[in-house]
């Protein structure tokens, strides 16, 4: 019988057969960030060698079949016998589940690689992979096909590459990653260079095969996270030259801080545990932003800076302008919130106020004038803060005030479930009306937008507030922002920003960008921001109504190629959202059956801060740079 349900319909899955089965459980996802993931797998086991005191040299290398080789100058994995299995440990490490030398203190006191998924997820998931280890002037070998042992252990005569390390060469597999198995060289070279910075004196290369001439480029910063914070502001203006560093260890938890306030009113802070970026903060974040905002506040009323009548400086207050990067090392971190990527443990929280206070309390004494402008900058933040608190209570849920201020702008979907839910932000009312036609009501709501918002990396928040389509989108989004942000209220887990493709709507897509990323962020990292992707052409046959939708001039030529037809093309160039009418609106751009959208990824969080000030701030001379270096000259243009 169909239902019958009894011992036989009990499966067990042997070996790595339950990754291969269910590789979402291991990685998150199969797509693009799920094969990036497997790469991170293999270098977090060369910085656990780094972070352990043995590694100095960790390199990745995307090699012309699209295949990943990551080699460290560490230990090298175990060779001999593990006890448990009777089996070499380096086979252990590579077919079992759970198998590594992380899950005590005696190998690793640190690590980043004991809460990821280790080198046996990443063997399954490729299609093939080959190790080589160096240890004792011997080179061990041993290769696999999706999981499965071809070669066992076994010596090998080849040139002696490294004195001592692991090399591991893997190819992901394509009947798991069907999205692509291409490798995103910005996503791997930016991931590389943080990890250079959380982890200072280390050696981190990078090299492309896959273009000529080869691409290749080494991070190494003897100045840590300190020299992060510099990278983060090398497009703003520090109020005082070098970050402030602080490092230390209380009860076996090894902290550094950096800071530096610069003329940005835009806040940014990173934090991270055993390299793991925690975009959801946690106690580590708690315990510095606590310690920033007491000694501020102790600072400007012993020093007569603000009347002891005044009210306090808020957290929100002391932050703005500021660039900190926190980093802890911790022994047994314990994550969780949404994304797992937020730090719960107690003690870190007082460790960092403890390491931090002291030497920031010690620098704002010895450096009057700088402690004089931090000060300064906080008090024309709380004045800032005070006059948009009427704005910002426009914004809250369930009043008038915010009925009136959506009024005739959202034509909201009638699901209340915000995992299905969908916001279309529309440049302009025409696009706007054919979106609000084309929709489907259940899970797709419309707000369109007049024109350019506010460039709110030059505004404070009383100016920000006072802007009607930015207090709409608040609303609208239902989250709140700044330190009030609660992404469980989102009332959409897709906002999709929809603009024309052209200059004018490049524009309007950047300001909205710049909206997200500083007000509200978590939905940035919570990957709940996306940009559409219209076509630029639609094609139609005779007089067919039937059209094909091709997005460049290039794929426009190559597909008139194709025609056999003596039938004369009509192609129709669609200079902006509002040139199509509801019906083509839905089937190139919002039917989730054939729509495109691109996925705007956080792990381009230190980049994107640093192209945010570059193009959206008051410095004029990195944006010309940047214009000069990335604008496309065409020479003799006939007009």
């Amino acid at each position: 019988m169909a239902d019958e349900y009894n011992g036989s319909s009990i499966q067990i899955l042997e070996g790595l057969e339950a990754v291969r089965k269910r590789p979402g459980m291991y990685i998150g996802t199969t797509t693009s960030t799920g094969l990036h993931h497997l790469v991170w797998e293999i270098i977090d086991n060369g910085i656990d060698e780094a972070l352990a005191g043995y590694a100095t040299h960790v390199t990745l290398t995307i090699e012309q079949d699209n295949s990943i080789t990551v080699t460290d100058d560490g230990r090298g994995v175990p060779t001999d016998i593990q006890p448990k299995t009777g089996r070499p440990a380096m086979e252990a490490v590579y077919t079992i589940l759970h198998a590594g030398g992380k899950f005590d203190e005696s190998s690793y006191k640190v690590s980043g690689g004991l809460h990821g998924v280790g080198a046996s997820v990443v063997n399954a998931l490729s299609a093939n992979m080959d190790v080589r280890v160096f240890r004792d002037n011997k080179i061990y070998y041993m290769d696999f096909e999706r999981g499965h042992i071809v070669t066992e252990m076994k010596n090998i005569d080849e040139p002696m590459v490294l004195e001592r390390g692991t090399m591991v060469h893997f190819k992901p597999d394509a009947d798991i990653f069907q999205e692509t198995t291409v490798f995103d060289y910005k996503t791997l070279q930016s991931r590389i260079r943080e990890l250079a910075f959380l982890n200072k004196g280390l050696r981190l290369s990078i090299t492309d095969k896959r273009v000529e001439p080869v691409k290749s480029e080494t991070f190494h910063y003897e100045g840590g996270i300190a020299e992060y914070v510099s990278y983060l502001n090398s497009n703003k203006v520090p109020l005082f030259e070098k970050p402030i560093y602080v490092e230390g260890v209380e009860n076996g938890i090894e902290v550094e801080v950096s800071l530096q306030y610069t003329d940005a009113i835009a806040e940014t802070l990173m934090s991270f545990t055993n390299n793991i970026h925690t975009h959801e903060g946690g106690t580590h974040e708690t315990g510095f932003k606590t310690a920033l905002t007491r000694i501020i506040n102790d600072y400007a009323r012993k020093n007569g800076l603000v009347k002891e009548s005044d009210d306090a400086f808020s957290g929100e207050d002391v932050r703005e302008g500021l660039t900190a990067i926190i980093s802890v090392k911790h022994p047994d971190p314990q994550f969780e919130g949404q994304t797992k990527t937020k730090l719960g443990n107690s003690d870190a929280r007082t460790a960092v106020d403890h390491m931090f206070s002291e030497t920031f309390t010690r620098f704002m004494m010895e450096n009057p004038d700088v402690a004089r402008q931090i000060v300064n900058k906080a008090i024309i933040a709380q004045r800032a803060r005070v006059a948009a608190k009427k704005a910002r209570d426009l914004t809250r849920k369930k009043t008038g005030l915010e009925i009136s201020a959506l009024a005739g702008k959202l034509a909201d979907n009638t699901s209340k479930d915000p995992e299905i839910s969908e916001l279309f932000i529309v440049e302009g009312d025409s696009a706007g009306g054919s979106a609000k036609q084309a929709r489907s009501r259940l899970t797709q709501a419309i707000m369109p937008i007049r024109g350019k918002i506010l460039n709110v990396e030059k505004a404070t928040l009383d100016k920000v507030l006072a802007n009607e389509e930015i207090r709409s989108l608040f609303t609208a989004v239902g989250t709140g922002f700044g330190d009030e942000f609660n992404i469980e209220k989102a009332h959409y887990h897709k906002v999709i920003i929809m603009t024309d493709a052209d200059v004018d709507g490049a524009h309007i897509r950047t300001l909205l960008l710049t909206l997200f990323f500083r007000y509200m962020k978590p939905m940035v990292d919570a990957g709940y921001i996306y940009i559409a992707q219209p076509p630029l052409y639609g094609v139609a046959l005779g007089n067919s109504d039937k059209r094909v939708f091709l997005d460049s001039d290039e794929e426009l030529e190559e597909y008139l190629s194709t025609l056999t037809t003596t039938t004369k093309p009509r192609i129709q160039r669609y200079k902006g959202l509002g040139e199509m009418d509801a019906e083509q609106l839905w089937e190139t751009t919002m039917d989730p059956e054939n729509r495109r959208l691109l996925r705007v990824d956080p792990s381009y969080a230190a980049d994107a801060d640093l192209t945010f000030d570059m193009l959206m701030g008051d410095r004029v001379e990195p944006r010309r740079e940047f214009i000069e270096e990335n604008a496309e000259f065409v020479e003799n243009l006939d007009v």
